[in-house]
């Protein structure tokens, strides 16, 4: 295996160029380029290459050619290169949880735990001759038998977030590769060495040349994915105005889409939950990843009677929090750049101008860290008029808000209000409330005192309203069902007695 991408440190004059991966070798890019910034020192670190639409239909076009060898391919190998994959990804954990932080500035604990969710879904991955058999019924008709075949789409883009680089990618490309497809990886710009790392892993597993093909890229590439005829469907997470763009533009052209996007995710507090582990869970669950999840709790809704002891029990269990450089001891790293800090520090100015109560506040923060890097310590905003861009729109970083309502009706009818619904959870001893809240909350993943619900690799991952778009969900059956298309053949052999014309519809007997 070569070397690992982002060897590079800050005393090289010029930024190491992080390539393109196709035909199953590095490619260095040939036009524009975007820098890479290491988010804790808030310098840049290396630069990506841009692609344009011609190399992006170079690389695609790379991918289809191998496309019918990699179909054709027995199961049994291809099932072996699968294992062989889970086994290296999880030897080498530690040099990908280690590229995230370099490049994402989450802490490398969390790096650890988001390669870790990754894994399970390249652990499903493994199973795919259950999960993509068909089905026979034998003498369906009197001397006919009808079967069923899931058979893969042909080329297949995956468009990745920044927040989770190495997690998204194992989401997708292990099952869009276990069923047989060919995959071309556009991972973010402002973080793109994991998907590299991700596709020379692949290589050692013995994946052939130019079935997973990384290319990295802006808009331009983007469009290329979502138009190019060679393309036959896409899967993307990020915010909810691409993802419904990105639905558009590719369903427009005639592809399969899924597109996960936003979310404000809401934990419904009652007054007989244990608020000491309410508190615990509203922090873990706020402000891990530096709140850039999109299955962060963001809102808490507590009910009037408990809810300034609920603010007063999360106030002091920040306090514990470290923010600091990922490489160090600390528990919350910096966001991604000083553009979106700062875009989520307006939000918490919002908050206080509409009236609500800042009862912490990160935006002057003191780190452990280079004063350079793009630092907000968590917040916490009592009191948010629901009015308020603050709540109706999606933050995407360290600001968790309380807001007060004076029963679980008042909880629940807000939540369902929401234009997003992707997660949400309910704090709760009574079952009966769990129960109820659960079958009437207009939400897709639902947590009963865990606070984020995403579920394991073998259900799937998807939410609801403005914060899914297209057909199927993430990884589970649901990928499968997604990745592959079904025939089915009506097959009769017929001896030599049989013959004549018979033009009358074919009926069963």
């Amino acid at each position: 295996m070569t070397d690992t991408v982002v060897e590079t440190t800050e005393q090289s004059d010029k930024p190491t160029a992080i390539p393109h991966w196709i035909a199953g070798a590095r490619r260095e890019g040939t036009g524009r380029t975007a820098p890479v910034y290491n988010p804790a020192l808030g310098t840049v670190v290396s630069e990506v290459g841009l692609a344009s639409s011609e190399e992006m239909s170079e690389a695609i076009a790379s991918a289809n050619a191998v496309f019918p060898a990699w179909r054709d391919l027995s199961i049994a190998k291809r099932q072996s290169i699968m294992f062989r994959f889970r086994e290296l990804i999880v030897q080498r954990k530690d040099e990908l949880a280690t590229i995230v932080t370099r490049e994402h500035g989450k802490v490398h604990s969390d790096a650890l735990g988001e390669i870790a969710r990754g894994i399970e879904v390249a652990e499903l991955a493994t199973a795919f001759p259950l999960l993509t058999k068909g089905e026979y019924s034998e003498n369906a008709s009197t001397g006919v038998d009808v079967y069923s075949l899931r058979q893969p789409l042909g080329v297949v883009g995956i468009i990745s977030p920044f927040n989770f680089p190495a997690m998204i990618p194992l989401w997708f490309a292990p099952v869009a590769l276990a069923a047989g497809n060919v995959v071309v990886i556009k991972p973010s710009e402002k973080d793109p060495s994991s998907a590299v790392f991700i596709a020379e892993l692949f290589k050692e597993a013995g994946l052939p040349d130019g079935v997973l093909t990384v290319v990295h890229g802006d808009k331009e590439a983007v469009d290329t994915l979502l138009t190019h005829p060679d393309v036959q469907a896409i899967s993307f997470v990020g915010s909810t105005p691409i993802a419904e763009y990105v639905y558009r533009t590719g369903s427009e052209h005639g592809k399969r889409v899924q597109a996960l996007g936003g979310a404000k995710n809401h934990m419904l507090v009652l007054p007989d939950a244990d608020l000491d582990v309410t508190a615990d869970a509203a922090v873990n669950a706020g402000f891990g990843s530096a709140g850039e999840r999109c299955m962060a709790i963001s809102v808490v809704v507590a009910v009037d009677s408990i809810a300034d002891e609920l603010a007063a029990k999360i106030k002091e269990k920040m306090g514990a929090i470290r923010t600091g450089d990922g490489t160090r001891d600390n528990d919350m790293g910096p966001l991604i750049t000083g553009q979106h800090r700062d875009k989520v520090v307006g939000y918490i100015q919002t908050a206080a101008d509409d009236g609500a109560d800042v009862l912490v506040d990160g935006r002057d923060p003191e780190v452990d860290g280079d004063p350079n890097g793009f630092w907000l310590k968590p917040t916490l905003i009592d009191k948010v008029p629901t009015d308020s861009t603050a709540y109706k729109e999606e933050i995407f970083g360290p600001v968790l808000s309380i807001v007060r309502v004076a029963s679980y009706e008042e909880g629940l009818e807000l939540i369902n209000a929401n234009q997003y619904g992707n997660g949400t959870a309910i704090f709760t001893n009574d079952g009966g409330a769990a129960r109820r809240f659960q079958n009437e909350v207009q939400v897709g993943m639902v947590g009963i005192n865990v606070p984020i619900p995403v579920p394991v690799g073998y259900h799937s991952f998807g939410g609801w309203k403005r914060s899914i778009f297209g057909q199927g969900k993430a990884y589970g059956k649901h990928a499968f069902d997604f990745y592959t298309r079904e025939k089915v053949v009506t097959s009769r052999w017929l001896d030599p007695s049989h013959g004549g014309l018979n033009l009358g519809f074919p009926q069963h007997d």
